[in-house]
C-alpha cells in the first residue's frame, strides 16, 4: 500500500511548528462512576502523541467515546477521564477543549508548538457520522497535517476519519494505523504460501462473507466453534444437539466446493470433545466425529484434530486467525484453542490475529509476543477479511498520490 507515514514526516522535520490533528481511538470502557476500567487503547495511542510532540508540532487529538447523541454532550460522553489518564501517561497536563470545531484558543492564544490538547468527543459534533462536508472542512482548517491513527474506525467514512483526510493539506497514517496497513498487506495482498486462515465463531451467518472471500484466496480454511458444527453437518456427520445452522448447509458446501476447485482444503474435524450440558463443570468426553450421540453438545475439537491442524500451521507461510475453535472459557473445552494458539506461536509463518475472543485467547495462553501482529480493530479487521475496501485506506492512498 502506498500512503504517507507520519513517522517519515517527523523524521524529515516536516511536522516542526505545524498544527497536527490526530484522530486516535481512545474509546475505552468505563464503569458507572465514569472511571476507566481498561486503558489499552489510551496507552497504545501515546506513541503517536509523543512522536508529534518530539517533532515540535502543536498537537490536537480527538476520539469518539461511547455512542453519544450528536449535538448533546452529556457527562458520560465526555473525554475528561481520558484527558486525565493521558496526562498521567505523558507526565503533563492535557487540557480538554469543548466546542472546538469552529476554532479554539488556549488561554486566549493559538496553540503553540510543543503543546497538546484533547478535543472533546468528536461524535458529539453534528454531521460526524454522515461525514458532513461542511464539518469535515472545518476540521481540516484546524490543521496543517491530519494523522489517522485509529484502525478501529478505519471501516467508517465519518467526518473525523475520512472527510478531514480529503481536505487537510496533508493526510497520513500514524504508527498504529501504518502497522495495521503493513500487516494486512503482508498477510492478504502478497502472502507467503501456504496461507492458512482460521475462522471460528458461533454462527456461519455472521461470517459467511468472510468465509467466501477467504475461500478464493487461502490454501487451508480452518473452521471452528459453531461454524465447524455446521460444516460437520454439511459433510454428513452427526452433531447431536450442538449449535449449528441447518439452513446454511448449502452455503457451507459451496465454500468446501470452492476450496476443492482450487486444490485447497477445509479440514473437517475427525474427533471432537462433547458434553451433555453447556457448563464449566460438564463432563468432557472425546469422541470420533462419526460417534456423536443425539444428546451430545460438541464444545471443542479433539486432540487428533488439534494435532493435525497444528502440523498444518507449522508448515504455513502465513496465518490469519479470527476466533477460538472451542469454548475456551471452560477449561475442559479449551485444549483445542490452546493447541491452535501454541502452534501459531511456534510456527515460522507470519501470523496476524484479530477479534475480541481471539485477543482473549491470546492473552489467556500468553502468546502475545509470538504472534507477529495482533489487530485491535474489531469490525475493521473483520471487514478486511471480508475483502471490503476500508475508507481510511482508500483515502490515505489517494492523498498519497495527489
Amino acid at each position: 500500500m502506498n500512503f504517507i507515514r507520519f513517522s517519515d514526516l517527523c523524521a524529515q522535520g516536516r511536522a516542526q511548528g505545524r498544527r497536527v490533528f490526530i484522530r486516535a481511538d481512545l474509546n475505552v470502557p468505563m464503569d458507572e462512576a465514569g472511571r476507566i476500567t481498561e486503558d489499552t487503547r489510551i496507552r497504545a495511542s501515546v506513541a503517536c502523541l509523543r512522536m508529534a510532540l518530539d517533532a515540535g508540532a502543536a498537537v490536537m487529538v480527538t476520539s469518539h467515546l461511547g455512542r453519544p447523541t450528536e449535538g448533546e454532550l452529556k457527562p458520560r460522553d465526555s473525554l475528561a477521564p481520558v484527558a486525565a489518564r493521558l496526562g498521567e501517561l505523558l507526565g503533563r497536563a492535557v487540557p480538554l477543549v469543548a466546542d472546538w470545531v469552529d476554532g479554539f484558543r488556549l488561554e486566549g492564544r493559538p496553540l503553540a508548538a510543543g503543546e497538546l490538547v484533547l478535543l472533546e468527543n468528536c461524535r458529539v459534533n453534528r454531521g460526524e457520522k454522515k461525514d458532513d462536508e461542511g464539518l469535515a472542512r472545518k476540521m481540516a482548517a484546524l490543521c496543517d497535517i491530519f494523522v489517522h491513527d485509529a484502525f478501529g474506525t478505519a471501516h467508517r467514512a465519518e467526518a473525523s476519519t475520512y472527510g478531514i483526510a480529503r481536505f487537510a493539506p496533508v493526510a497520513c497514517a500514524g504508527p498504529l494505523l501504518a502497522a495495521e496497513m503493513d500487516a494486512i498487506a503482508r498477510a492478504l495482498d502478497n502472502p507467503k504460501r501456504p496461507l492458512v486462515a482460521i475462522v471460528a465463531g458461533s454462527k456461519v451467518s455472521t461470517k459467511l462473507t468472510i468465509l467466501k472471500a477467504l475461500a478464493e484466496n487461502v490454501d487451508q480454511l480452518i473452521v471452528g466453534g459453531g461454524i465447524a458444527n455446521t460444516f460437520l453437518l454439511a459433510s454428513g456427520l452427526p452433531i447431536g444437539k450442538s449449535l449449528a445452522e441447518p439452513a446454511l448447509l448449502d452455503e457451507a458446501r459451496a465454500v468446501i466446493d470452492l476450496m476443492k476447485a482450487r486444490g485447497a482444503d477445509v479440514p473437517i474435524p475427525t474427533d471432537v470433545v462433547t458434553a451433555k450440558t453447556f457448563a464449566a463443570d460438564a463432563l468432557a468426553t472425546i469422541k470420533v466425529a462419526t460417534d456423536v450421540a443425539a444428546d451430545d453438545l460438541i464444545l471443542d475439537i479433539g486432540p487428533q484434530t488439534t494435532e493435525r491442524l497444528a502440523a498444518q500451521l507449522g508448515a504455513a507461510g502465513t496465518i490469519v486467525w479470527n476466533g477460538p475453535v472451542g469454548v475456551f472459557e471452560f477449561e475442559a473445552f479449551g485444549h483445542g484453542t490452546e493447541g491452535i494458539a501454541r502452534a501459531i506461536a511456534q510456527s515460522p509463518a507470519f501470523s496476524i490475529a484479530g477479534g475480541g475472543d481471539t485477543l482473549a485467547a491470546i492473552a489467556k495462553y500468553g502468546i502475545e509476543k509470538q504472534v507477529d501482529y495482533i489487530s485491535t480493530g474489531g469490525g475493521a479487521f473483520l471487514e478486511v477479511l471480508e475483502g471490503k475496501p476500508l475508507p481510511a485506506f482508500e483515502i490515505l492512498q489517494k492523498r498519497a498520490n495527489d
